[in-house]
């Protein structure tokens, strides 16, 4: 079943899989983050699958691949201590706009993640410095 959290038509969707279906310039991104050539690769090759679950005010967000799985734990607005898919440490703020998710990860360089859902896509866009890396995933 869906669970849908937000008011009005503003929510996000929740207990659902989106598989990734197309990326642009994921590669420029993870290059200005300093991700080095072998995990960028590998990061270039997989197709993750993401859902996103609620439990008493607390989300969890995962990402599932044949080169690693993650799960990111967090409350709105609290800002939480994260090490991401290629092991930076980074302090991160997820914050909801209507059916977005705003993740601001501050580290060497902030990046900005945007995730907006949609009952049969989530369109994730990321930017670091000048780059905008797009990334859609498809329901599945």
């Amino acid at each position: 079943f869906l669970c849908f959290r937000g008011v009005g038509n503003m929510s996000l969707i929740m207990n659902k899989k989106y598989k990734l279906s197309t990326s642009d310039k994921f590669d420029e991104y993870m290059k200005a983050l300093g991700v080095g050539l072998v995990t960028r690769k590998m990061g270039n090759t997989v197709s993750p699958v993401i859902e996103l679950v609620e439990k008493d005010g607390e989300y969890t967000l995962t990402s599932n691949s044949t080169f690693k799985n993650i799960a990111v734990s967090f409350k709105l607005g609290q800002e939480f201590d994260q090490e991401t898919a290629d092991g930076r440490k980074v302090k991160s703020t997820i914050t909801q706009d209507g059916n977005k998710l705003i993740e601001v990860q501050k580290g060497d360089k902030e990046t900005t993640i945007v995730r907006e859902f949609s009952d049969d896509e989530v369109k994730m866009v990321l930017t670091v410095d000048d780059i905008v890396c797009t990334r859609v995933y498809k329901a599945v």
